[in-house]
């Protein structure tokens, strides 16, 4: 009774980490076409001011709020009962998601500036946004090619998964990082009378927005790196699997249905050590985030 009462406690927990995520991390999206609306020239598509406010827009939406949400689908408590495979698709999907507007917004940003003659690519938060954009990119073809598609060696899996967790937290704190150089570099450039230095409404409202993103990205990475949030163990025992076994278990839980004058000290050693390669890859698989 007492570990059922814990289970709940954490369990609680976990869902008011999730609600306020989600809350800062809708806010955000609002603040910031607030902001657009609001305070500068709306949206459009025509080489104005108003197209290059498709990049915060949609950086903050995509980039930042979506793969938010895409790196921590693997904890949801509700979701452990579905299919492992499916949530790949998910985790992909939103991931995918948030690249084609991250992509969307440097477009954005590139055809205002050829439009209005201003330097490409010149400042710090150009050159790490643009980093960042290529690497989730990279990251996403090989989530796609190694642990979404049936045909990666078991032991390049194993060997690539922490690579894979931990580049994409360095990559969705380095977006973060990189949205709030940006933000900021926009105040600079476009308060003028008064300025950024009299800490106008604008100013105010856009200073919140990054708190909020700092916030949010803070609870995302703290919900990501708790190993008792994982997904179960148990729920994945067939992840491993290898093409063209039957569906009911790993290679060697075949063989010993399949062989039955094998040594049968053999096969539970066998299948010992497949069980332990299988936790030690679920273990890591629960934190990824393509």
């Amino acid at each position: 009774a007492r570990c059922r009462a814990r289970k709940m406690e954490d369990y609680g927990r976990f869902l008011a980490l999730l609600a306020s995520s989600l809350l800062v991390g809708f806010v955000s999206v609002i603040l910031s076409l607030v902001w657009v609306f609001h305070y500068r020239e709306g949206l459009s598509w025509d080489g104005s001011p108003a197209e290059f406010n498709w990049h915060p827009v949609l950086i903050i939406t995509g980039f930042v709020f979506i793969q938010g949400i895409a790196i921590i689908v693997y904890r949801l408590p509700w979701t452990w009962k579905c299919s492992k495979l499916l949530m790949k698709f998910i985790h992909a999907g939103l991931n995918t998601i948030a690249m084609i507007l991250a992509i969307v917004s440097m477009v954005a940003v590139f055809d205002f500036h050829n439009a209005k003659n201003i330097p490409n690519m010149y400042s710090l938060h150009s050159w790490i946004g643009l980093t960042a954009v290529i690497f989730y990119s990279l990251q996403l073809f090989l989530g796609f090619a190694v642990f979404l598609l049936p045909f990666a060696p078991v032991r390049l899996r194993v060997a690539l998964m922490p690579i894979h967790v931990y580049s994409g937290l360095a990559i969705f704190a380095t977006v973060i990082a990189t949205a709030l150089m940006g933000i900021t570099e926009k105040l600079i450039f476009a308060l003028k009378n008064p300025a950024y230095s009299a800490s106008p409404p604008e100013a105010t409202l856009v200073n919140c927005l990054g708190l909020l993103l700092v916030i949010f990205g803070s609870l995302i990475l703290w919900m990501a790196s708790r190993p008792h949030w994982k997904r179960p163990p148990a729920e994945n025992a067939k992840i491993l699997r290898p093409i063209g076994a039957t569906p009911e278990g790993t290679e060697v839980e075949s063989t010993m249905t399949n062989s039955s004058n094998a040594d049968k000290s053999d096969l539970r050693s066998n299948t010992e050590a497949a069980r332990k390669q299988n936790i030690k890859f679920d273990e890591a698989g629960q934190r990824s985030t393509m």
